[in-house]
């Protein structure tokens, strides 16, 4: 790449200023972006988040990760030969910036050069019946051929048949835990063969993390931005793939289904899929004559940052004003729009209030960019 038009690197102060930002409670991929829009710089957030917290009725202090903290966790991913990477960046996936509230940071280990592939995402039945395995390890592998990147979860069964199915060609492990916690243990040796060759693993949440169920999901919704188009192969009705489905569905990605025999409850969700209105899909030619014409200048878009609204044409928000947002918000997901028709109040006072609201553990943001208010015990 012409280093003329390379994007922008993160300088070591700033890495360490966004990791103890992230890394604060209650601060998450939106709440990241509001604090950067209206404070310039991570390390201005940083300063002024604990006053916010207070200001949207924390009950108690804001605890942020100390500098030390941060660069032991940049010290602990260099000895796993892992590195932070910042949304904006040159080895930033691509797709995945383009995602609502993308992470930003992520900790990469492997070959970056993986994100340039054209991405798609194979995920499926944990228990995966042998035809299953074998169709997802196909998918895969015919994909590699064609010079796709595959994306998965590094799970039992589907996940791993399509991380093996594509480890010549380049595939992408998405982790619920921290690089150094990957699960299921004996996928351990899998993800080392991916890392060491031409693909990559990647996660959100911090080193040392040991995934909890509720990790899931988060990395579930990773998978679906990484790609432009996410692949079922068995899937019960209740399962994390229909929740990968989903995501995918609400991000515009396109959702594919491989049939499966109405007598196997493991292929309701994929069949259910189906009638919902998925792709059909039989063999590689269906999922790359739906992708091929998304592939290409696409790609290559840079990150799309919101402006923020001026919050220098404004006044800081009253007790007053604090109060008409909260009263204008309930346990049901509103717009922001809405809000701000509703109290009438300047965008900016608005976006301050949520953001405080956040800060203390009162909001809770929901896909869309919408909005509710987290209601006490």
């Amino acid at each position: 790449m012409n280093k003329a038009t390379e994007a922008p690197r993160l300088s070591d102060r700033q890495r360490l200023s966004w990791l103890r930002l992230i890394r604060t409670p209650n601060v998450g991929p939106a709440t990241f972006r509001d604090l950067i829009n209206r404070f310039g710089s991570a390390e201005a957030a940083l300063e002024i988040l604990p006053e916010l917290a207070i200001a949207g009725g924390a009950g108690k202090t804001v605890r942020i990760p100390s500098t030390g903290e941060a660069e032991a966790e940049l010290e602990t991913a260099a000895k796993n030969g892992a590195t932070f990477v910042g949304i904006g960046e040159p080895d930033y996936p691509p797709l995945l910036k383009r995602m609502d509230h993308p992470p930003p940071l992520l900790a990469v280990k492997g070959t970056p050069a993986v994100f340039s592939l054209p991405p798609v995402a194979i995920v499926g039945a944990r228990n995966a019946s042998l035809a299953g395995v074998k169709m997802a390890r196909m998918l895969a592998s015919e994909l590699g051929r064609q010079g796709y990147g595959v994306v998965s979860g590094l799970a039992r069964g589907i996940d791993t048949a399509a991380h093996e199915g594509s480890l010549a060609t380049g595939t992408v492990a998405v982790l619920a835990g921290g690089l150094d916690r990957p699960y299921p243990p004996e996928n351990i040796d899998l993800l080392g063969e991916i890392t060491a060759g031409c693909g990559a693993a990647v996660s959100e949440m911090p080193f040392g993390w040991e995934p909890r169920p509720q990790d899931f999901p988060r990395r579930n919704r990773i998978i679906a931005g990484l790609s432009f188009g996410l692949v079922v192969v068995e899937a019960a009705r209740k399962s994390g793939s229909l929740i990968s489905a989903r995501l995918a569905g609400e991000m515009g990605r396109l959702v594919f289904a491989v049939p499966g025999s109405p007598l196997d409850p493991r292929a309701s969700g994929a069949n259910g899929l189906l009638k919902d209105g998925a792709i059909l899909v039989t063999e590689v030619a269906d999922i790359v004559e739906a992708i091929a014409p998304l592939t290409g200048a696409a790609i290559q878009l840079p990150p799309k940052l919101e402006e923020p609204p001026d919050f220098g044409a404004t006044p800081p928000p009253l007790d007053s004003d604090r109060e008409r947002v909260i009263e204008a918000l309930g346990p049901a997901p509103v717009g922001v729009d809405e809000i701000i028709r509703h109290t009438g109040l300047h965008p900016a006072q608005v976006f301050m209030i949520l953001l405080e609201l956040d800060l203390a553990g009162r909001l809770e943001r929901h896909s869309g960019g919408t909005v509710s208010l987290l209601l006490g015990d």
